[in-house]
């Protein structure tokens, strides 16, 4: 028995993706040591809002469900959008933010402490990709994946169920 593709489902689906997304990048970045640069954190952003965003979309009622998967499709293509760019500036197409590095880390006490931790600090810069897969880097796959959470979620809004 074939049970029909409905608003919830898809909302759970979204975020089932997304949270595996973002699952994704914990294990690049704690299991095999590769650091995000800025532009990789702000791509976060939107899952950490699409996230709870859909799952609060499956438990409304069905008119609110609509227009969270809209909201859902918005929030993907923004994604989708930051994903682009940061595949751009690593690509050499547009111009990274001037502060686009590693992360500050924490205050030294004294210029000891302070030099010590300039030697331990690896800048991670957003124009250069840390991995590439079939070409695309983290960027690249974020646009894709971004993209096809955009699609459902608006194939969902446009049904019936």
């Amino acid at each position: 028995m074939k049970r029909p593709i409905t608003m919830r489902r898809t909302a759970l689906a979204i975020a089932l993706g997304a949270a595996a997304t973002i699952g994704g990048a914990y294990v690049f970045q704690y299991g095999l040591g590769y650091q995000p640069c800025k532009l990789c954190l702000m791509q976060r952003d939107p899952y950490y809002l699409g996230i709870p965003l859909a799952l609060v979309t499956a438990f409304v009622p069905p008119p609110l469900r609509r227009a969270g998967l809209w909201l859902l499709a918005l929030v993907f293509v923004v994604s989708a959008g930051l994903g682009a760019y940061h595949a751009g500036v690593e690509w050499g197409l547009f111009m990274g933010p001037s502060d686009c590095g590693g992360g500050s880390g924490a205050g030294a006490g004294n210029v000891g402490d302070f030099l010590n931790q300039l030697q331990k600090t690896r800048v991670v810069s957003c124009t250069s990709a840390a991995w590439r897969f079939l070409g695309l880097s983290l960027a690249g796959w974020n646009v894709l994946i971004s993209l096809g959470l955009a699609a459902l979620a608006a194939l969902g809004a446009r049904s019936k169920a």
